[in-house]
């Protein structure tokens, strides 16, 4: 995959799709080898492949620099908590995966309630399942989850009075996140694991056909 042929909108689309169930990478790794970009092309190339190649990683520091600053606001440590979900619900394998699992739970105590979360089916268009399907999470569409999560955290934020904490904190993370993925040279496995990621979302549309 050419990097730097790769917008943002594709790379947040990549993100919001690709699996994050996947665990994140060794620290021996992603502490290895650290070089300045020879130019503002590979500069571009290469925070785009590592932001994708890095991203558990870089979400579990995110998390952990977000957990430093809300040691003595236990309110404000729920808080994150659904912001955090608010922002998985984004992506399409975490929001099905909970949905899942959500509905198995519920099917243990109550068949019938469980079986009005299904999804509602694909719509077909000439004789195939439309490629743009909407996410439902628990049978409800899933802005639904996301705003309701966003709210109540909002909520919680304004109340710990930890807007500025989470400000700060969130701004180190993200700047930590980026120089890091500046200075991170790719390795063989990363470009590997990009071209892997390619050839299972062609196969994927491939199947659907």
């Amino acid at each position: 995959m050419d990097w730097g042929n790769v917008t943002a909108e594709d790379l947040v689309d990549a993100l919001r799709e690709v699996d994050w169930s996947s665990p994140p990478r060794p620290l021996s790794e992603f502490f290895s080898r650290f070089t300045v970009p020879k130019s503002l092309a590979k500069w571009d190339s290469r925070l785009k492949c590592n932001l994708y190649y890095y991203r558990t990683n870089y979400f579990i520091m995110i998390v952990f620099i977000l957990g430093l600053g809300f040691l003595t606001r236990p309110l404000a440590i729920l808080s994150a908590f659904l912001t955090a979900v608010s922002v998985a619900f984004l992506n399409d394998s975490f929001a099905g995966s909970f949905s899942e699992k959500a509905t198995r739970t519920i099917r243990r105590f109550s068949p019938q309630l469980a079986a009005k979360m299904r999804p509602p089916l694909a719509p077909v268009i000439r004789g195939r399942p439309s490629a743009k399907r909407a996410i439902y999470i628990c049978g409800q569409p899933r802005w639904v989850f996301v705003l309701i999560s966003s709210l109540v955290s909002f909520a919680l934020w304004y109340i710990s009075c930890g807007l500025f904490t989470v400000s700060l904190a969130l701004l180190i993370g993200l700047l930590a996140t980026i120089l890091h993925a500046t200075l991170r040279t790719p390795n063989l496995k990363a470009r590997l694991n990009t071209f892997r990621e390619e050839f299972r979302a062609v196969w994927r549309n491939y199947s659907e056909i």
